[in-house]
């Protein structure tokens, strides 16, 4: 199949949207597909460098602005070059990663060639706009069911973001689920000179991997860092950092990572916190469940279905400070838990590849086309 991949961020971006569509490029390449990526243009030392270099496919990047306060965040500027891609590649199907803006003009691009279109919702944007303005859900909701509601297929991550789509108006919804590597992030990497190094004392490690952004509430951990011998280890970069730095007394603050480092990172916790409520998916959980690391997170949205409560970690109530202390406190104080939930939580996603859930993907895709035949038919 030939398939175009609109998508509002693409590697070197770190995040769910850019990680999950470069697996979907590289595993319709490994399949013998033939992908092509469309996304918005870096500037600066990243486009200086040549950033899709090692890409699994080519990559068409469109014209892009910075997001005002948050510059890691870029949104395409209105451009022709998305239509005339999806045309040059003899695009058979359009796949829009996260569609929101660029995913947008993807969609009407499509409409106007006649192609099928799958949308993977990925974001909640009507939550983001609630955080950053305390305003603006109803119409996010409303340029998200303009989108998802022209696609031939709506792809959701959980069983939380159905229903939230679902109770927006939103049909043809199907449940794909991401994949995690296990082969990079595993037990065995656990690095003991790295945790004296961040816990010369011996404290438990207690760590979160993620943006440092409004929405990820990392700023829920302040509790965590008064506990006795514990040390909450952050890794991630974003506009809140200088904030956090503050409002987190002893915790160190490792930037962005990736890779073998950040793997490396993973396995090296007892503890893995998220706070963020927003989550549609939550890879990260993941990430931290394959490393053999027990899990907190919030009881809303993609870690609902991820985190079997009290076997591989413990949910509690979204933007509780106290319940989240109190959950790492507990793990903190019971090292043979951590290892028991640790294995529970690795074994429950050494099923979950890339290659199973990117076959998945490659299934929606063909019924997609098959409806398609039926209805011109």
């Amino acid at each position: 199949m030939r398939v175009v991949i609109v998508t509002e961020s693409f590697p070197p971006d770190v995040n769910g949207v850019a990680h999950c569509a470069q697996q979907t490029a590289l595993h319709l390449v490994r399949r013998g597909h033939d992908p092509l990526v469309v996304a918005p243009a870096l500037t600066g030392a990243l486009a200086a460098t040549g950033p899709d270099a090692d890409a699994p496919c080519p990559v068409v990047r469109v014209p892009s602005l910075p997001l005002p306060g948050y510059p890691q965040v870029r949104v395409a500027l209105p451009s022709r070059r998305v239509a005339a891609a999806l045309a040059a590649h003899r695009a058979e199907i359009v796949h829009l990663a996260g569609p929101f803006v660029l995913g947008a003009r993807g969609m009407t691009a499509a409409a106007r060639l006649g192609l099928p279109a799958v949308a993977v919702y990925q974001t909640d944007l009507a939550g983001y706009a609630r955080t950053y303005v305390g305003t603006g859900e109803a119409a996010a909701w409303r340029r998200l069911r303009a989108v998802h509601g022209a696609a031939d297929r709506t792809l959701a991550p959980s069983t939380a973001a159905v229903r939230d789509l679902e109770a927006h108006g939103i049909g043809r919804i199907r449940l794909w689920r991401r994949g995690v590597d296990t082969g990079r992030f595993r037990p065995g990497l656990r690095d003991e000179d790295l945790r004296r190094s961040l816990a010369p004392a011996g404290e438990t490690l207690v760590g979160y991997v993620g943006r440092l952004a409004p929405e990820k509430r990392v700023d829920l951990l302040a509790g965590v860092c008064g506990l006795p011998g514990v040390r909450v280890v952050i890794v991630g970069d974003g506009p809140s950092e200088p904030g956090l730095r503050a409002a987190l007394p002893g915790a160190v603050f490792l930037g962005r990572r990736t890779g073998a480092d950040l793997a490396r990172i993973f396995a090296s916790l007892d503890v893995f916190a998220h706070t963020g409520p927003y989550e549609t998916f939550c890879q990260t959980v993941q990430e931290a469940m394959a490393a053999g690391v027990p899990v907190v997170a919030p009881a809303s949205g993609g870690p609902l279905d991820l985190v079997d409560h009290r076997r591989t970690g413990l949910l509690v109530p979204p933007e509780d400070p106290g319940a989240l202390r109190e959950a790492v406190a507990a793990f903190a104080a019971a090292p043979a838990l951590r290892a028991v939930y640790g294995r529970a939580g690795r074994a429950a996603v050494e099923g979950r590849t890339w290659a199973a859930v990117g076959d998945e993907l490659i299934g929606h895709y063909r019924e997609v086309l098959r409806e398609r035949t039926a209805v011109a038919a």
